[in-house]
């Protein structure tokens, strides 16, 4: 039986395009009550229907556990079926920071005021009361009504534009919330566990770089981890548009992130009290993977997606991923789980759980004091679980063959009894066990609760989380029958202050929902302490528990392996690579310094697919940009240069890394490269051939010259507003047709090859210019007979129209603005700065669609993920 010829590209598009979406023709889909997919859909598809927003087990579910009061539901379905009004942030430490705020209050504010399309709201945009120095604003338009609506083309056109160059972020307005009740400080070491697509990583950087004055670093880093490589590359394009020296990216299941412990991977234990001894942060930020149904206003399929087996799937993952982040800790630092759940499972018992395990070493702080205009409600302290259709409300009540599933935990008290025969030391027979759970998951009629959990969660743990509304009575106990009556069902009250959770629901302040805790680390964790509810069910049933206890630096043992955002599944654990494996293994072992001290040479790399981070030493490359741009001494450059290539004569781009990074590049070499880093600093040189004969063979980067400009003392010109203005616009000027003679002049005299820019319009001073944050410089190439400017077609575009704004000049029209990617200086292979080559792993295809939102992207393919 073969499978005939291949098709040809031709005949495959043609074949895809010719498949019918069931999902546009179904004729038994109900008609939605509304929401984003009800705008405009059926204008260009007769046959289209929009998202039904209507799932019973969904109401039912939430009706049962009172996350609302019973006199507000109404209010509050109605709000979820709306479409969720567009949210963006402004980046206070970009250039035009105040140039966006006087457009958005002097002429967005006034000229969409006639688009309101709410009557619960007065105004079409207006800064968000709780967001700190009113840096975030709430539009009276959802994305779909931005894309659609004629009059409001020019402000769309703005927030893509503005977003992608990054002096803004569009952002869901209470996903901005978690990263606010860090109390991030200048000096901090951050943690971003699940990073991915990057806005609060964003946020995170944001802070950081706020106070920072020209020329100058931030102490602080962050780190963001996300377990896929895909996701990584989209957080890499988003915190690239931050220009920062103060990042590293890594990709790491967060349970298992690696802890860098000199002296467990060292026999000679450093005495340099300097050096950085052991990797552990002040701040840790947990946003975790999650079911997701409190982005069902942006994500309406989540309406057909959802059911209660989505958020029990996930426990497990969640409360590993929340104790990993503990162990991470600093004592005395502070660490904010969150989740886009409304599910009690997901929220309150994985807090409670965290309490339980840590004792007083964890305390859940009361932040009430904090963004007071923030709208939240206290977390509850009573639910009940939900499984296959019946109601538990006590560990005790779980029929013995699901006790692997619904583990203690997920309950208020978190107390748990095994079978007679287990708590007898008996063995159970698993086999038996995993057979009668699978018989079970087959007796599903058509007629049931909800369809399986959403492609994103369903492969968590095993096809036993399926939720049904009809079984077998042959098959399961009389006592699941029972409680699907929710009168009979007992119920479980927590002790722990739970009241200090936070829950937004959307209703409060027309948002999404949103769940946040803020803990703080008392003392560390006994590392002898054993892990006193693992063994009744938190961990994979199909492992050993005995491994399961908490250490000071985090949790040691067995834990669900696989990808986080919903892909967690045994067969991701089987598909690893034995390399990664091995590596796993390695971090739960003590030998493993010893193994680590005989692994390859660095320049080797440990991490397949992966480039090394090599230190950049090569003297005789340094001293001749240090001598070509003159760059002063001030400016520390020995031992912050690194680069992804290990031969170092054929390096093509050198990153600039500040001083937390050097220390924590520095302990990942003596440790072994534990750490999996994607991609760290900022790009500030990059190699460039010319056939010019330039005495220095590397360039400058647009994205590092704000950071090195005040230190350049050669290749500088000051140019007029008019000139700069054509610069940008041409992109290549020949000397004598500069407006300023004498500017043309200057430009001819500079040596061949790479220099900078600087518009002298509004500066008195020409020898403090540099030093003025709000000094605008551009890279250029001085050929022999021209100036050629060295920024992408996007960057240069949104640069122009600023200063045309800011000055007063007349704005071009598109026509007259050249945009050559592909444009050669003087015959040379001379590109703009936003070429990229396939050899860097770093050097990322950027997506450019016309309405892409980067914020959107995790939104788009996983709605648990915000």
């Amino acid at each position: 039986m073969g499978g005939g010829r291949k098709r040809g590209r031709t005949q495959r598009r043609h074949f895809k395009q010719g498949r019918e979406n069931v999902w546009k023709h179904n004729p038994q889909r109900p008609p939605a009550a509304g929401g984003e997919g009800a705008e405009g859909g059926a204008e260009g598809n007769p046959t289209w229907q929009p998202f039904a927003t209507e799932n019973p087990a969904f109401e039912d579910y939430y009706k049962a556990q009172e996350i609302i009061p019973e006199e507000e539901w109404g209010v509050f379905m109605n709000m979820l079926r709306k479409p969720l009004p567009a949210t963006f942030r402004i980046n206070a430490s970009c250039q035009f920071f105040q140039d966006i705020c006087s457009q958005l209050e002097n002429d967005f504010r006034k000229s969409l005021e006639t688009e309101v399309s709410d009557e619960h709201e007065e105004d079409a945009i207006r800064p968000l009361p709780w967001y700190p120095g009113n840096l975030a604003w709430h539009l009276n338009f959802s994305r779909m009504q931005l894309r659609r609506n004629q009059a409001l083309e020019g402000f769309h056109e703005f927030l893509k534009r503005e977003n992608e160059v990054g002096n803004i972020t569009r952002q869901e307005a209470v996903s901005m919330v978690p990263p606010l009740f860090l109390n991030v400080q200048p000096d901090h070491h951050i943690l971003d566990m699940c990073a991915a697509p990057g806005s609060k990583t964003f946020q995170l950087l944001e802070m950081i770089h706020q106070s920072t004055k020209p020329g100058l670093l931030p102490n602080a880093m962050v780190v963001a981890n996300d377990v896929d490589v895909q996701r990584c590359n989209l957080l890499i394009h988003q915190t690239k548009r931050m220009c920062t020296a103060n990042l590293i990216v890594t990709n790491h299941e967060a349970q298992n992130f690696p802890g860098c412990n000199l002296a467990k991977f060292s026999a000679e234990t450093c005495t340099d009290d300097c050096k950085l001894q052991k990797l552990e942060f002040d701040r840790v930020l947990c946003d975790v993977p999650c079911s997701g149904d409190g982005t069902v206003r942006k994500a309406p399929d989540m309406w057909r997606k959802w059911n209660a087996g989505m958020g029990n799937g996930l426990h497990r993952l969640q409360v590993e991923i929340a104790m990993r982040g503990i162990g991470l800790l600093k004592v005395g630092g502070r660490i904010v789980y969150s989740t886009c759940s409304m599910n009690p499972v997901e929220n309150e018992a994985v807090v409670a759980e965290i309490l339980r395990r840590c004792g007083g070493s964890v305390e859940l702080l009361d932040v009430s004091n904090e963004l007071p205009e923030l709208v939240r409600r206290p977390g509850i302290s009573t639910w009940k679980v939900r499984d296959r259709g019946s109601w538990f409300g006590t560990h005790e009540d779980v029929p013995r063959y699901r006790k692997n599933v619904i583990i203690p935990s997920m309950f208020p008290s978190g107390k748990g009894a095994m079978d007679s025969d287990v708590a007898s030391g008996s063995e159970v027979n698993t086999a038996v066990v995993d057979a009668d759970m699978k018989d079970s998951a087959n007796m599903v009629e058509e007629e049931q609760e909800t369809k399986t959990a959403s492609d994103d969660v369903s492969t968590i743990g095993d096809p036993n989380t399926e939720e049904t509304s009809k079984l077998d009575s042959n098959e399961v106990p009389n006592n699941s029958d029972k409680k699907s009556d929710l009168t009979s069902v007992r119920t479980e009250h927590s002790n722990l202050p739970l009241h200090r959770c936070m829950r937004i629901v959307p209703h409060d302040q027309n948002s999404g929902a949103f769940f946040i805790a803020v803990l703080q680390k008392l003392s560390p964790i006994n590392e002898n302490q054993e892990v006193e509810k693992l063994e009744k069910g938190v961990g994979s049933d199909k492992v050993p528990h005995k491994k399961n206890t908490v250490h000071q630096q985090g949790v040691d043992g067995n834990v669900l392996d696989g990808k986080q955002n919903g892909d967690v599944d045994n067969e991701t654990s089987n598909n690893k690579s034995s390399e990664e494996a091995k590596f796993v293994n390695e971090a739960d072992n003590d030998q493993a310094g010893q193994r680590d001290r005989r692994r390859k040479p660095q320049n080797q790399g440990r991490w397949r697919g992966v480039d090394p981070v090599i230190f950049f030493k090569d003297e005789a490359i340094i001293r001749s940009i240090i001598s070509f741009y003159g760059i002063k001494d001030t400016f520390p450059l020995e031992g912050h240069l690194v680069t992804r290539n290990p031969d170092a004569s054929h390096v093509k781009r050198i990153y600039y890394v500040s001083k937390s990074v050097q220390e924590v590049l520095e302990l990942n070499v003596k440790v072994g490269e534990r750490l999996k880093i994607t991609s760290l600093g900022l790009k500030i040189f990059e190699r460039q051939s010319s056939k010019d004969g330039s005495p220095c063979t590397f360039r400058l980067s647009s994205e590092g010259l704000p950071l090195l400009l005040p230190y350049i003392t050669k290749q500088i010109l000051y140019a007029s507003a008019i000139d700069f203005q054509h610069l940008l616009q041409y992109r290549t000027i020949k000397f004598p047709d500069f407006v300023d003679a004498k500017f043309g002049e200057e430009a001819s005299a500079l040596l061949p090859g790479c220099c900078v820019v600087v518009l002298r319009e509004g500066h008195q001073n020409m020898d403090s210019i540099a030093m003025d944050p709000s000094a605008i410089s551009i890279v250029c190439w001085k050929g022999k007979t021209n100036l050629c400017v060295m920024v992408s077609p996007l960057d240069g575009k949104e640069l122009l129209e600023r200063i045309c704004l800011r000055y007063g000049l007349e704005v071009p029209k598109a026509d007259d603005v050249k945009v050559k990617p592909s444009m050669k200086i003087n015959g040379s292979d001379e590109q703009p700065d936003d070429s990229t080559e396939a050899a860097d792993p770093e050097a990322l295809t950027e997506s450019k669609a016309s309405d892409m939102e980067i914020a959107d992207v995790k939104e788009s393919s996983n709605p648990a993920e915000c």
